[in-house]
């Protein structure tokens, strides 16, 4: 008799353990909530400026989602806590990014506007000899202001975009800072020299 109630007993913790562990749920709540951190950190921009951090909780988010269909439910809830954790990160890791990202541009394009203003300078002494490059380089001039001024004003807006105008501009002082050295390195022409008649 005695060992008929350890075994009914036994059975009944045993059921009891069962049945817990059969109405254990997934996190629903949790993995909203990550959810909802990742669209807000797309949105935010962490795609361009904080990479690295949104590639970081996005392997958090999906260790969570393989713990869940391993029906880990316990781990998955704490995983989609960390991952929420992770996406708010890499949120907030979206205006340094995005500051790092302008004070380079804006460094990028001073020195740009100095090597221009250098560059100006070296086409008025070399004017004469430009000749068939004079339209051109004059052409260029006005693009490169234009440039300068859009690439100014989307800085705020657009720093990536600022960016890529700057490699733009970049182009523009490599091709003529190579073309001033051409045609500084041709020989002057010598003055033609006047016989005198005795």
């Amino acid at each position: 008799m005695k060992h008929f109630r350890y075994g009914v007993s036994l059975l009944l913790v045993l059921a009891f353990a069962l049945l817990f562990v059969g109405c254990a749920k997934p996190p629903e709540a949790e993995q909203q909530a990550a959810k909802a951190a990742m669209d807000a950190s797309v949105v935010a921009g962490a795609e361009k400026f904080a990479a690295a951090e949104l590639d970081a909780a996005k392997k958090v988010w999906e260790a969570a989602e393989a713990q869940v269909k391993e029906k880990k439910y316990k781990e998955a809830k704490q995983g989609y806590i960390d991952a929420k954790a992770a996406f708010e990160k890499a949120t907030a890791a979206v205006a340094a990014g995005k500051k790092a990202v302008t004070d380079e541009v804006t460094a990028t394009l001073a020195a740009l506007d100095a090597s221009w203003v250098a560059l100006e300078a070296e086409g008025k002494k070399l004017e004469r000899k430009l000749k068939d490059q004079k339209n051109a380089w004059v052409a260029e001039a006005t693009a490169f202001g234009d440039n300068m001024k859009a690439a100014k004003d989307m800085l705020a807006a657009d720093p990536l975009g600022a960016k890529a105008k700057a490699e733009e501009l970049k182009a523009f002082v490599d091709k003529w800072s190579a073309t001033f050295k051409e045609v500084a390195a041709i020989p002057d022409k010598p003055a033609s020299k006047k016989r005198s008649k005795i």
